[in-house]
């Protein structure tokens, strides 16, 4: 029996003239994501996108489990393919739903007629199927409110398609639409959550993490090249640039005033940021900060943070609170290995009393007493890129 994945289209179907870019896009990113299962031909009709595999003997479960986390789509099917025929659609019905309708009591049956110029409407296909489908398994009961299965039948341009109803896609627009930026990483719960949001919203993700050896590990490192895996299952592949951050700590805590530290640690970081992103074809930086979460993410630290970054900052989880930042982590399963018990170079220097409400004047004075041209550039010099995915 032929079968394809059906994939019904999310915001792109608002889109105007540029629309076939978008759908382009999403033609790409989902080759790309089923390339090793084996060939498929895409085409695109009434705000579907068909995936047929062309291959022999491909997965299409596998097919469908990935699909599902590729953003641009509201949702998918997997579906049986037949003649705009009532009676061939009886029994493909009654045939590719046999083992799910011999295990359920009740369901209903749904229709979509888009070729208009099938003879017989929606609700008779409903009624006439509905009833041929009782008389093939007199075990189950028709509910409309409340079935186990609803039997989708959709008429469409090419085909009839039948499936079991529909499951819902990942949103979005696909990943590449809107432009690339850099994600500052530091292998909390945070900042994975932030990359997926902005991934969700089109753009093309790389990775900055600050390793602090001695005092953080290679643990800590494999632990956020672990996170770039598992955002890759939305994201794709993800470029992790690791730059070496101990002397610049060091000489913070040397030389500049220890309610500060974490604020100055902050700039530095978005500086080094801005380079490497800038270097790469990012248009903007992307942080996990919440608002008042930790002392260095209050309205008085942001603003002193951003004053140091002339690329546009992108904070998607500012007004979330914990609670809804770990749902999402768990969704995307970043969440166990983010509380793996490995420190970063956010943790190792926290000072003990940091100050809340800084202002930019008094940040500025105490970088006074660094070198910060040398110490940039001693940073940018042992950046260590490594794709993931």
């Amino acid at each position: 029996m032929r079968e394809l994945i059906l994939l019904k289209s999310g915001e792109i179907a608002l889109k105007g003239l540029n629309r076939y870019t978008f759908e382009d896009k999403l033609i790409q990113n989902c080759k790309r994501k089923l390339a090793d299962l084996g060939t498929f031909h895409f085409y695109k009709a009434q705000s579907t996108l068909y995936a047929e595999p062309v291959s022999e003997g491909v997965d299409l479960d596998e097919a469908v489990r990935r699909l599902q986390k590729v953003f641009g789509f509201a949702a998918l099917s997997r579906a049986c393919v037949v003649d705009k025929d009532f009676d061939a659609i009886v029994g493909a019905a009654a045939e590719y739903l046999a083992p799910t309708l011999a295990g359920i009591k009740t369901f209903k049956v749904e229709a979509k007629r888009s070729d208009k110029s099938f003879p017989m409407k929606s609700p008779e296909i409903c009624r006439e199927l509905g009833g041929e489908l009782l008389e093939r398994f007199p075990h189950l009961r028709v509910d409309v409110q409340n079935p186990q299965l609803v039997v989708m039948v959709e008429i469409r341009d090419f085909a009839a398609y039948i499936h079991a109803g529909q499951i819902e896609g990942a949103g979005g627009m696909p990943v590449g639409t809107s432009g690339r930026a850099m994600l500052l990483l530091s292998g909390g719960i945070d900042s994975p959550v932030a990359g997926y949001m902005m991934a969700k919203r089109g753009l093309e993700i790389q990775a900055i993490h600050f390793a602090a050896p001695p005092y953080t590990s290679e643990r800590a490192k494999r632990k956020v090249m672990t996170l770039c895996e598992k955002m890759g299952e939305y994201c794709g592949k993800i470029p992790l640039h690791v730059v070496g951050f101990t002397q610049i700590q060091e000489e913070i805590r040397e030389r500049c005033p220890e309610e500060l530290f974490t604020i100055i640690m902050r700039r530095y970081m978005m500086k080094i940021a801005q380079s490497v992103a800038e270097k790469n074809g990012c248009g903007a930086l992307i942080t996990g900060e919440s608002m008042a979460q930790v002392a260095s993410q209050t309205l008085s630290a942001i603003a002193c943070t951003d004053v140091a970054c002339a690329m546009p900052v992108l904070r998607p989880v500012i007004g979330m609170d914990k609670r809804e930042i770990i749902e999402i982590s768990r969704k995307i399963d970043t969440f166990e290995t983010s509380i793996l018990p490995y420190e970063d170079c956010c943790t190792v220097f926290t000072p003990r009393h940091p100050r809340t409400k800084p202002n930019l004047w008094m940040i500025e004075q105490a970088e006074k007493a660094l070198d910060e041209e040398t110490l940039l550039a001693a940073a940018l010099e042992q950046v260590e890129t490594i794709v993931i995915g």
